[in-house]
């Protein structure tokens, strides 16, 4: 398992090395006052430890991403653990860090309102509408997925009803979303975050002492589903590499954070946490089972990514573990799925200016919120939520390019902040148009254009902001 542990150790020094370099160009200003410091209203800008705050932000852009995202993606073989290592340090955590810092230099705002201040008004409508659109299908799958794990826990009567489960879900994400954030969430999610690290660890340690067969880099294995490494890896495994959602969990903390030195063990440090978490379980799913890649595909064939965590679980810490796993796969979506509706409602208050101190503005925001999502839990998703990878990715891309327009607009280097957006445009639109739920082009069409997509977008950024730069020396 030598690529396995060489990939764990780029990943833990990728924060200390990278993660300083990051902190050092984007320009921290220790001095400057915070907007949890500067707008506190005992709600959403409320002051905290900034240990806390890595706890929540690491269990608010984690849920199962880094689980099951890594599973699936553990179909390619060690190709995973290059992508897991270098898409998590040099795009997802530099992603991360600056949705983060961005909306604390932006008095908290979210990440619609920060895209539009650097990318124009018309990505800021999208933005709007888009983020809210993700995150509302986001908190319903994380509402009926855990209601179903619940109801099939083995109880009898109601307690094997899926709907009451899914109403009492409902009820806490309310509550979770009304109340200021030092009444549940600061004081469950950082045992909760604790709680997947610990279990993560545990398979880690477990996978290293049981010698497990961990393929290695460069050994010639293929998806056992024939799809192709580009663009297919680089959407299925996402919260482990990078994700757009974890732009819109980084403004909930970026209220809470008391200084700008904060930000890199907050949001640069929790985004290497969950590549070390995608890494652990890549490398546990794809030794764990006989026949390596086909025994991982036929279990997830017969009860999905759930049933792999189970599996590993108990095979490597007994029963116990498959205790702490069941528990993790339920508590795990739940804290994803009531931030993502918290998210909604701040994103829809800085859109219409309506100031969230207040219950009774909370409340006009949350109901007609919530009764959207339940009644979204009728609908098939089946179809819909296919989509979501490329959703997810897009929406990544998209603040990346915000983050390296604000670098230009500091007249610093943008590069380390383009070049992963112009990746991430290529796999974005090679995507749309390969995937089955896209246009289904063959990869001679597909490549081409995706590659002259993300050129095209590079000049146009280069361009437009040759421009301003013009302007501005000009004016």
């Amino acid at each position: 398992m030598t690529s396995f542990l060489i990939s764990l150790a780029v990943l833990i020094g990728g924060y200390f090395i990278y993660g300083k370099l990051v902190e050092r160009w984007f320009g921290i200003e220790p001095d400057r006052k915070t907007p949890a410091v500067e707008l506190e209203d005992g709600v959403d800008f409320v002051p905290l430890p900034w240990y806390k705050i890595f706890l929540i932000q690491f269990l608010n852009i984690a849920g199962l991403g880094p689980i099951f995202g890594a599973i699936m993606g553990a179909l390619y073989g060690p190709a995973a653990f290059l992508w897991i290592v270098f898409g998590c340090i040099f795009a997802g955590a530099v992603h991360d860090y600056f949705s983060g810092m961005l909306s604390i230099r932006h008095q908290g705002k979210s990440v619609p309102e920060v895209v539009g201040h650097y990318l124009g008004e018309p990505a800021r409508k999208f933005m709007r509408g888009f983020s809210v659109i993700l995150l509302i299908l986001v908190g319903v799958v994380f509402m009926m997925g855990p209601a179903g794990l619940l109801a099939n826990l083995g109880g009898e009567g109601i307690l094997a009803n899926t709907s009451f489960w899914l109403g009492i879900i409902l009820c806490y994400y309310f509550v979770a979303t009304v109340l200021p954030v030092d009444k549940i969430i600061a004081k469950i999610y950082p045992l909760f975050g604790a709680a997947l690290l610990i279990m993560a660890f545990g398979v880690g340690g477990m996978t290293i002492i049981s010698g497990l067969p961990v393929p290695e880099i460069g050994a010639d294995l293929n998806h056992p589903g024939g799809l192709p490494i580009f663009p297919m890896l680089f959407t299925t495994i996402a919260c482990g590499a990078i994700s757009g959602f974890h732009a819109t969990q980084s403004p909930l903390m970026a209220r809470c954070t008391q200084n700008e030195t904060q930000g890199r063990p907050i949001f640069f440090g929790a985004m290497i946490a969950e590549g070390v978490v995608a890494l652990i379980w890549a490398a546990a799913a794809m030794s764990f089972f006989p026949n390596g890649l086909e025994g991982l595909n036929a279990v997830l064939s017969q009860g999905g990514a759930g049933l792999v965590v189970k599996e590993v679980s108990v095979g490597l810490m007994g029963t116990v573990g498959g205790l702490l796993a069941v528990l993790g796969v339920i508590a795990c979506p739940v804290t994803s799925g009531d931030t993502a509706f918290r998210s909604v409602r701040l994103i829809i208050a800085d859109a219409i200016g309506i100031e969230q101190s207040s219950k009774a503005n909370r409340l006009k925001l949350a109901i007609p919120v919530f009764a959207v999502g339940f009644a979204l839990t009728f609908v098939d998703f089946n179809i819909i939520w296919r989509y979501f990878a490329f959703s997810n990715q897009t929406l990544a891309t998209i603040v990346l390019w915000a983050s390296a327009a604000y670098m230009v607009s500091r007249d610093k280097g943008h590069w380390f902040v383009s070049l992963p957006a112009m990746f991430m445009t290529a796999v974005c639109t090679t995507y749309i148009l390969m995937a089955p739920e896209g246009l289904s082009l063959s990869a001679a069409i597909s490549y081409p254009i995706g590659i002259t997509a993300a050129i095209a977008a590079m000049i146009a950024f280069l361009v437009k902001n040759k421009s301003n730069a013009v302007a501005g020396s000009a004016a």
